[in-house]
């Protein structure tokens, strides 16, 4: 959205944000400002309508100048209502809030606080938690311009989230009770609107009330995503509404030759999705609509109740939330407004990789690979319909579930899946040994497959020991009896786990710890010393690059995430030998060094291999040779700074942008993210492989 540079001036190197603002909001500000000259330069000036005064502009006054012109406007609330400045008394202290909108039947009291001093949201919000307790204000709002968020005071200890603030003709509880369907939920969602992500409002709702809850964290977060994405899944039908208007809208637009304004297809969704008429659309269950809590619970603990059995294997029967009533309130309301569906899965993903990296998992140097990294190596994969695809370190099943998205051209979505789709999605497969891990990527799979996953509980690398889960326990063969008859299905040989006919394997196995376990070691040729007998230790990941290569079947192909040092050291030369005796070496990606911050620092790559293979009866071609080109790249955009967080991409005037889902996009030279970044190593790859005739690109 182009606005003045003025107002780009006064936000440069700030916090604050003009994102939540229309275009037509910021001209009707930039319409009152005005230059006074003070100390010899020229400083921009605003005409305050509360104050009635002409005001500095500084970064938080433009950004309280634009929200309180919304609640004069949008929200209809009277002049002699707001204040600025307000004083509030603390004993003998006195402080002063940045807006407040005035009680309509008591002129004293304070009914609405706004903070927008505080840039960031925990400063803000401590501050808005002491003004209201000092007040008795029932609502409060924080917003920095890009961020918003609106709290109902539920007593002095608790903050619960609200959809909105009440207009000025509407009472509280007449917002919380308001009809809301998936077409309000793709008009309110807060990962689009209010540029927040999952990982963000779990650590809010940590610290408000889940830290000192008494319960597993990971376990209570786990169920109330897992409620709302069913919650979501039931209002298919309308979203096959809304997406057939929003369809049409984007025909419509795309033909246009006019000068009008560009719309991406997010905004177009979203301007689309305001005609819509919902009368018949289904009302969203998983909502606190002002009930008690404790009717609240009930009404949630019926909807994970439905969830759990719907898609099964997930929580065990008769599991139930061990939040109280009045947590479980707060939680509800913090992830009411947040869509889960039409997601890349990265904010799902972000979230459940912050509550899963407190186990044990970070430990062992397996980390969720971000999907900029899987959507590369799918689109370099290039897998097809009847192809055979597995992740032998799963994690949350991302290379899996960007599989089944690329067979079968729609992302993670609450419509019913094809018909002619579901035997695709069943030749997808995922192995991982953190059984947390394994609940998160089954739910994923669960949905994106149609209540049926090949997502296996199991120690990839002691493959002798499977029999111990798949024979002897019959909770195991009852969660995951079916997808291991559909792996038993690919096996080389009956009867043996070692050999497996897979046509692609993709996988960032862990790369820290090392396997000692002789018994372990003895069952991998990388495991052994030139004498035949075993080392004494071996790293994780030198073993899973064998064990990868034992699931492809000739002609097979692979990509892999490797330390770098597995491509330089001088000691691992054998390892590098082994690979090029059973596979050509496609291409090495070096990715950046943030690429996996903030867990880990340590430079990585990613290897593509196609496994040997001159018989064409037993898979596509790739005939032996000495001699051949590798492609190789190195990453200089990561999509992550040096902390760890994303970087995502911003348009000329400094607004983040979104892509078609209403979700940023991050920013790196992976690939072109359907055209919403220049093209990458992806595509300059596919070029390549074409011109070279693999296979898999010919």
């Amino acid at each position: 959205m182009p606005h003045p540079d003025i107002i780009q001036t006064v936000l440069k190197d700030t916090n604050y944000h003009l994102d939540l603002f229309t275009e037509t909001e910021v001209q009707a500000l930039q319409a009152e400002i005005l230059t006074q000259t003070l100390r010899g330069k020229a400083v921009p000036f605003i005409r305050c309508p509360i104050r009635r005064k002409a005001i500095q502009l500084k970064p938080e006054e433009l950004i309280r100048q634009l929200y309180a012109a919304k609640l004069l406007k949008q929200y209809q609330y009277p002049p002699n209502r707001v204040r600025f400045e307000h004083p509030i008394t603390f004993g003998r202290e006195k402080k002063r809030a940045d807006i407040v909108i005035l009680d309509k039947d008591r002129p004293d009291t304070p009914y609405v606080i706004v903070e927008v001093k505080k840039p960031k949201l925990q400063d803000g919000k401590d501050q808005l938690r002491s003004y209201c307790n000092a007040t008795g204000a029932p609502i409060a709002v924080w917003t920095n311009g890009q961020q918003i968020s609106h709290y109902h005071r539920k007593d002095p200890n608790y903050f619960e989230e609200i959809t909105d603030i009440p207009n000025a003709h509407q009472t509280l509880a007449e917002i919380l009770k308001e009809r809301f369907t998936l077409k309000h939920l793709i008009l309110k969602d807060k990962l689009a609107a209010e540029r927040k992500s999952l990982k963000d409002i779990i650590l809010e709702l940590e610290d408000e009330v889940l830290a000192n809850a008494g319960v597993d964290v990971f376990e209570e977060v786990f169920k109330l995503i897992f409620t709302k994405l069913y919650d979501e899944s039931l209002s298919y039908r309308d979203k096959s509404i809304i997406d057939y208007f929003i369809q049409q809208a984007q025909d419509t637009e795309q033909q246009r030759e006019s000068d009008s304004a560009y719309h991406s297809d997010y905004e177009i969704m979203w301007l689309k999705a305001e005609d819509i008429s919902d009368d018949g659309f289904r009302v969203m269950e998983f909502r606190n609509t002002g009930q008690t809590d404790t009717e609240l619970k009930s009404k949630i603990q019926k909807l994970f109740d439905n969830a759990r059995n719907h898609w099964k294997g997930v929580f065990p029967d008769h599991s139930t939330f061990e939040l109280s009533d009045s947590h479980l309130s707060i939680c509800v309301s913090s992830l009411q407004d947040v869509k889960l569906f039409n997601s890349n899965l990265q904010v799902v993903d972000e979230a459940f990789e912050y509550l899963v990296s407190k186990s044990a998992k970070g430990e062992k140097g397996q980390y969720f690979t971000p999907r900029h990294v899987i959507d590369m190596c799918v689109k370099m994969l290039n897998p097809q319909r009847g192809e055979y695809m597995i992740d032998t370190a799963s994690g949350s099943c991302g290379f899996p579930v960007h599989t089944i998205f690329k067979l079968t051209g729609t992302l993670f979505t609450n419509a019913e899946i094809r018909e002619s789709d579901k035997e695709d999605v069943l030749n997808i497969f995922g192995i991982d040994f953190d059984e947390k891990t394994v609940r998160v990527a089954r739910t994923l799979n669960l949905i994106a497959g149609d209540g049926e996953t090949n997502v296996l509980h199991l120690n990839t690398l002691d493959y002798e020991r499977w029999s111990d889960s798949t024979e002897k326990s019959s909770r195991w063969a009852l969660t995951y009896g079916r997808g291991f008859d559909r792996l038993k299905a690919l096996r080389a040989e009956t009867g043996e786990n070692k050999l497996f006919n897979f046509d692609i394997l993709m996988a960032n196995p862990p790369f820290a710890g090392d396997i000692k376990e002789q018994r372990i070691l003895h069952q991998y040729a990388l495991g052994l010393k030139p004498n035949g007998k075993a080392q004494t230790k071996v790293g994780r990941d030198i073993l899973f690059i064998e064990r990868n290569l034992d699931f492809l079947k000739p002609g097979g192909r692979m990509a892999i995430v490797l330390p770098q040092g597995r491509f330089n050291n001088t000691s691992d030369k054998h390892i590098r030998e082994f690979i090029a005796q059973h596979a050509r070496i496609l291409a090495v990606v070096g990715l950046h060094g943030n690429t996996f911050k903030p867990h880990t620092g340590t430079k990585t790559s990613v290897l593509f291999v196609q496994k040997w293979n001159d018989d064409p009866a037993q898979g596509d071609l790739c005939p032996k040779v000495e001699d051949y080109p590798i492609f190789f790249a190195i990453s200089e955009q990561g999509g992550k700074d040096n902390s760890g967080d994303y970087v995502f991409l911003k348009n000329s005037d400094g607004l983040y942008t979104l892509d078609k889902n209403g979700h940023l996009i991050v920013e790196h030279d992976l690939h072109n993210h359907e055209g919403e970044l220049p093209d990458g190593i992806a595509e300059t790859f596919i070029a390549w492989a074409k011109t070279e005739e693999l296979s898999f690109w010919g």
